[in-house]
């Protein structure tokens, strides 16, 4: 736990030396939300069927935005390679990185995405699924995009890669996430989608920081 500790208190302070990363996962999801009623129209009728789902898109790509760079830095300068020669537990220190990216980049954007579900005609009786299921759904998020990240270490191009890889990955996250806000708006429970939510990070626990770290060592071999 010392050695999980380490890592998150290390990601969180570059993370503040390099604030503007964590600025443009928030401007990204505010902007490309903020598109929509230019692009649809203000009515209500027309945005509000579509707010659930259009916070969810926005919220995947926003959260994507800094996972390239998740190992990359630590592969460049060499820190890596001294994280997996460590007695610690390589999966220890990969999930201290997922959870520093999630206070970084998932934390912001549960924060900001009730004031977004407004601009987009969202009801009030959504807002705590929303609040609920994008609690349970971004750290969900984070876990599948260390896989992605290890994966795509050192490839050319990986960026796009990396999206390609966590699209499939992330899409049961999308439709429960979506699925339980639209529950909540036509006044249906939520709770079988919350349940799947809650499913998906309990299964993303374990198996996303034992499949990021052997891909991590298979990059370094």
């Amino acid at each position: 736990m010392n050695a999980l500790a380490a890592v998150l208190r290390r990601d969180l302070r570059l993370v503040v030396r390099q604030g503007a990363d964590g600025m443009l996962v928030v401007a990204f999801f505010v902007l490309a939300a903020a598109m929509f009623p230019f692009a649809i129209g203000p009515e209500e009728a027309a945005l509000r069927p579509i707010a659930g789902g259009v916070l969810w898109v926005c919220a995947l790509f926003a959260a994507m935005l800094s996972l390239e760079r998740l190992f990359q830095a630590d592969y460049e300068d060499g820190t890596l390679e001294l994280l997996v020669l460590t007695p610690q537990p390589l999966e220890l220190l990969v999930l201290g990185k997922a959870l520093a990216h999630w206070i970084s980049t998932g934390l912001p954007l549960i924060v900001i995405a009730p004031l977004m579900g407004v601009l987009l005609q969202l009801p009030p009786t959504a807002h705590m699924a929303l609040f609920v299921a994008m609690l349970l759904g971004t750290p969900t998020l984070s876990l599948i995009g260390t896989v992605g990240a290890a994966l795509t270490l050192g490839a050319r191009r990986g960026g796009m890669l990396l999206v390609l890889l966590l699209l499939p990955l992330a899409l049961p996250v999308l439709i429960f996430g979506a699925g339980a806000v639209a529950a909540a708006e036509a006044g249906q429970p939520w709770r079988t989608e919350i349940m799947a939510l809650g499913g998906f990070l309990l299964a993303a626990l374990p198996l996303a920081p034992w499949a990021a770290a052997a891909a991590l060592r298979q990059a370094l071999d």
